[in-house]
């Protein structure tokens, strides 16, 4: 009863992290300029519009509507996100965009593998894909990476494609490392960026394996 209860309790405070984090968001884009939204993300082939339209997709498509669009696209989920995330972007305001991320704060969606903590990477990782694309300075707070970066797991890191061999993130700013070898130093949030298959901008990773997940 007491292991019931205790995961309910987490289950509930993640809940309300990813709440807070789509709060968040929903503000930050609100005061993006025109120009900002047609902006390139470190989400490859997407524009900012695009990362946002994808965001709500999960809470605003029904089950047999996400389907029927993963039946046109042959079963292909990356091809059926694309396609979905391209034609919503460009069928809605910007502002209706950032609202969706607002109206669905507390909407219970989690992707088909992790459950609530994988809702919350999947918001803070766009998130980051858009304030580090834009040189926007906001700070995910201490508790949601922790939760993140606690989750980090060989099968995840395969799955983004990221080869951590021979190297050790080493985060500056948490008490947090991963793996063993040539250390790569960042912050916190762009290790985390790493660890889900993203390339930073130069200048935010140090160490000399740091080149190695370092865009062009």
């Amino acid at each position: 009863m007491a292991n019931t209860t205790s995961h309910k309790v987490r289950k509930a405070e993640v809940r309300a992290l990813i709440a807070a984090e789509r709060h968040e968001l929903a503000d930050l884009l609100d005061a993006l300029r025109d120009d900002q939204w047609n902006e390139p993300s470190l989400c490859g082939g997407w524009r900012v519009r695009e990362v946002v339209a994808h965001m709500s997709m999960g809470f605003r498509l029904s089950l047999p509507a996400t389907m029927g669009e993963l039946a046109k696209a042959r079963g292909n989920l990356h091809r059926m996100t694309d396609r979905v995330a391209r034609r919503d972007a460009a069928a809605h305001s910007t502002a209706e965009l950032s609202a969706f991320l607002r109206d669905g704060a507390h909407h219970p969606w989690t992707p088909p593998v992790g459950g609530f903590a994988a809702a919350l990477g999947h918001d803070v990782v766009h998130g980051l894909d858009i304030t580090v694309a834009l040189g926007l300075d906001r700070r995910v707070p201490e508790d949601r990476l922790r939760v993140l970066l606690a989750g980090i797991r060989p099968s995840g890191l395969r799955f983004f494609g990221v080869d951590m061999d021979g190297v050790r993130l080493c985060a500056e700013d948490l008490d947090w490392s991963y793996g063993s070898g040539s250390p790569v130093r960042g912050a916190a949030q762009d290790l985390l960026l790493l660890a889900f298959g993203r390339r930073l901008p130069p200048g935010r990773l140090g160490g000399e394996a740091g080149a190695r997940f370092t865009a062009a």
